[in-house]
This record gives structure tokens, C-alpha cells and sequence, in this order.
């Protein structure tokens, strides 16, 4: 008697709860979202889709004007008295197995400071920008507990009026004054 009772409540739930009286939330996606989603293209149609042009024109940016830029931690800025002003170096520009030391600033960022004749003071510091090269330069000087003399090839950038330098070689030249 049970199981046929079973089915009999079995048979009378089923229309039931299959019929949906409410509708569905959500849509099916339509055919015009499938073709403009990249999910659903091959690689082809979406390299396809990169090379169109834009639909809307771009505002190219106006070149900046080619005036020399002041350094402004030279002339008054500088801690010489009177020290002359220096054009900032263009972004890009190389510098090229120059010698100098590395120091820090106030804030404790590295600055790189060019060994120079000591007269025309022509080539203000550097800040150097934070790389791996300058993390080992750092880690060994640290180590040998003296200033090194460093000689440094690198990529100058620009930056509110101010020159940074990304290294991308530092030699410690050896010191020709040792004695044997």
C-alpha cells in the first residue's frame, strides 16, 4: 500500500512543480552582444577587430614647445653661491661611463653626484631612479663601508624641471692609489 500511495503523490507533485508561473529573470543572450564580445570570437575576428580604426576620431596631444628647461636645483637653488643655472639634459639622452659618487638626498632618495673639475660645476646632481642595479650598488657599498667611486652608464629622464638617471651599468673603477 505504501509504494502505491507513493507514486500517487509522485504523480499529483509533478505538473506541479514542473509549470513556472512566474517568468524568468533573466534573458537568453541575444545574436547582437555575441558577435561584439571577444569572449565569443577567435583570435582572427579579434586581431581583425584591433586593426579597424576607431569609430571616433582621437585628439591628438600638442608637442610640447622645444624651450630649455632650468634646472631648478641650480642657480638659486644650488648650494653654491651664485652657482650659474643648467638647462636640464632632453629625456632619452645617454650618459656615458661618467664618474661620480652616489649620496642621498634629505628624503633619502639616491641622488648621483658627477665628478667634475670642481670650477664650472656644469653638471648637476642626478636622482637615480629605483632598479635592481641600483639595489646591488647600494647593497655594496653598505658592505665595503667607504664612498665608492662609481663609473655609471645610464638613460636620462625628465621630470618637473628636474633630471633623473635609470642605470643600466655601474663599474667601481679600481683605485689607482694603492700601494703594493
Amino acid at each position: 500500500m505504501k509504494p502505491i500511495a507513493f507514486i500517487i503523490f509522485v504523480l499529483i507533485l509533478t505538473p506541479l512543480t514542473s509549470a513556472q508561473t512566474t517568468p524568468p529573470l533573466t534573458r537568453p543572450a541575444s545574436s547582437t552582444t555575441a558577435p561584439n564580445d571577444m569572449r565569443f570570437m577567435s583570435s582572427d575576428q579579434v586581431f581583425d577587430q584591433m586593426l579597424k580604426p576607431a569609430t571616433r576620431p582621437s585628439k591628438q596631444l600638442a608637442p610640447l614647445p622645444e624651450q630649455p628647461v632650468r634646472d631648478t636645483k641650480s642657480a638659486a637653488g644650488a648650494v653654491k653661491p651664485n652657482a650659474p643655472p643648467v638647462v636640464v639634459i632632453r629625456e632619452g639622452s645617454m650618459i656615458i661611463d661618467r664618474l661620480g659618487r652616489i649620496s642621498h638626498t634629505q628624503t633619502g632618495q639616491a641622488e648621483f653626484n658627477f665628478e667634475s673639475d670642481g670650477k664650472a660645476l656644469r653638471d648637476p646632481p642626478m636622482l637615480l631612479l629605483p632598479n635592481l642595479i641600483l639595489n646591488q650598488i647600494e647593497d655594496q657599498i653598505a658592505v665595503s663601508n667607504r664612498d665608492l667611486k662609481l663609473r655609471v652608464t645610464g638613460v636620462v629622464t625628465e621630470y618637473k624641471g628636474r633630471n633623473y638617471l635609470l642605470l643600466e651599468k655601474v663599474i667601481v673603477p679600481l683605485d689607482v692609489t694603492q700601494q703594493f
